[in-house]
């Protein structure tokens, strides 16, 4: 009895098991900055354009929203503007210092064959004169956005020293009520919420979506023929394949750095679960937990000699770390009666976590070397945290109302935002790696 009670209720909050999702038709996610920091005033000029047609994006409006949706700047509107320059020999400092602006981005896109431009751009600091990037890069119209999004990432890096995460995609699971039940979908769609595209659907729950190191694949669990089983699925092409089914739970799978390995949650019908890991080509699972108690939601370090799990031996969640070679697990967190859902950071400096808070569960981080544990989040049901590839923000799951949606925060707390999917229920986000071009 003691097994099955902890069960029912450790793994509804952990995904493990059938989570019902309700909602109505799909939308494109929506950003709204809801907490943040004073931003700084800079200027993105639109570019020009020198082509036998229009130019088909709005090059500087994809970067400058970019840089607001970051929280930390504050583009001025183009009328305000006393100049509008597409290059640095044209720029005027003196104008840009009266409007109190600290950067200015110019820049052109020429159309140099039928299918094929070359966006140029430069970035300046106003006070000291001076051109801090520029930079040139070949574009079609189907990757125009994804240019703009690197252009964006540069000019982020230069002036806060943060790695940008704007040409990043963010996979998640929603799910519409239909006549004859819910239909599940696993979607995947850039991080600000554009091309949002289906990866697979089914009238059967989807959940704990993974990514591969390459960004070009996701693991995940199904309930299709109503008990679950593990796929990974190629998304370029589309291919999936089945890699673990067996009795029981087969849960929350995660990739191991190289990209060779899976950890997951196996269990038997008699619910206990335990860590293990699988070789993907080989298709061999090794186990790596034995105790009697629940292990679950594994989480591999960023240098692959460690996994960090949810396990409730010592009486109730907390997160423990096995070497991935095996051996005795050790306890990592200590603050609070309970913390579980593991993620460490890319730089593997953090480990977020849904942590009870007064009540809530919030989504938290805590120094690896200092043990230092902050307090993220705001909501009482927030889950399912995932770092961005440069480790300073991250998203999770919470439902402030009837419908589950998005949110990000900086690992300092200080900006948030809400990711909205219009009426849907949204679930389980997990941020990709940073993407090869």
């Amino acid at each position: 009895m003691r097994n099955e009670a902890i069960v029912r209720k450790f793994l509804v909050n952990t995904c493990l098991i059938s989570i019902m999702l309700t909602g109505a038709a799909r939308a494109e996610l929506t950003i709204e900055i809801t907490e943040g920091i004073k931003r700084r005033p800079i200027a993105v000029v639109p570019f020009g354009f020198e082509g036998a047609a229009g130019m088909p994006l709005n090059v500087a409006e994809v970067i400058s929203s970019d840089l607001t949706r970051s929280g930390r700047f504050a583009p001025i509107a183009e009328d305000d503007m006393l100049q509008k320059p597409t290059s640095g020999l044209e720029m005027d400092f003196d104008d840009w210092s009266i409007l109190g602006v600290e950067a200015v981005v110019v820049g052109r896109v020429t159309q140099t064959g039928e299918n094929a431009y070359s966006v140029q751009f430069q970035l300046f600091d106003v006070f000291g004169r001076d051109q801090l990037v520029g930079y040139r890069m070949p574009a079609s119209r189907g990757t125009l956005r994804r240019v703009a999004h690197r252009a964006a990432d540069m000019i982020y890096e230069k002036l806060t020293g943060i790695k940008g995460v704007f040409d990043t995609k963010v996979a998640y699971v929603t799910a519409e009520q239909r006549a004859n039940g819910r239909l599940y979908s696993l979607m995947v769609s850039d991080q600000d919420g554009e091309n949002e595209h289906k990866i697979m659907e089914s009238n059967d729950p989807i959940m704990s979506p993974a990514w591969s190191p390459d960004s070009r694949r996701l693991a995940y669990v199904s309930f299709e023929g109503h008990r679950s089983s593990i796929f990974i699925q190629t998304l370029r092409s589309g291919n999936r394949i089945q890699v673990s089914s067996k009795p029981g739970i087969n849960g929350a799978p995660a990739f191991s750095p190289d990209g060779r390995e899976l950890v997951l949650t196996l269990g038997g019908l008699d619910g206990n679960l335990d860590i293990h890991v699988l070789d993907i080509n080989k298709r061999e699972t090794r186990r790596l937990t034995t105790h009697r108690s629940i292990d679950t939601e594994g989480s591999w370090s960023p240098d692959g000699r460690y996994i960090y799990f949810t396990s409730d031996r010592s009486g109730g969640p907390q997160i423990y770390r096995v070497s991935a070679a095996g051996g005795t697990p050790e306890r990592v967190t200590f603050e609070g009666s309970y913390n579980a859902r593991p993620r460490l950071s890319p730089d593997g400096e953090k480990l977020a976590m849904v942590h009870l808070d007064r009540g809530n569960y919030r989504i938290a981080v805590m120094d690896i070397k200092r043990k230092d544990l902050l307090v993220l989040s705001a909501g009482s049901q927030d889950e399912s945290p995932s770092f961005a590839p440069n480790s300073d923000i991250l998203i999770y799951a919470t439902r402030p109302g009837r419908n589950g949606v998005l949110e990000s925060v900086t690992a300092d707390g200080l900006i948030r935002q809400r990711l909205a999917s219009g009426q849907s229920d949204v679930r389980e986000p997990v941020w990709s790696p940073f993407q090869r071009f």
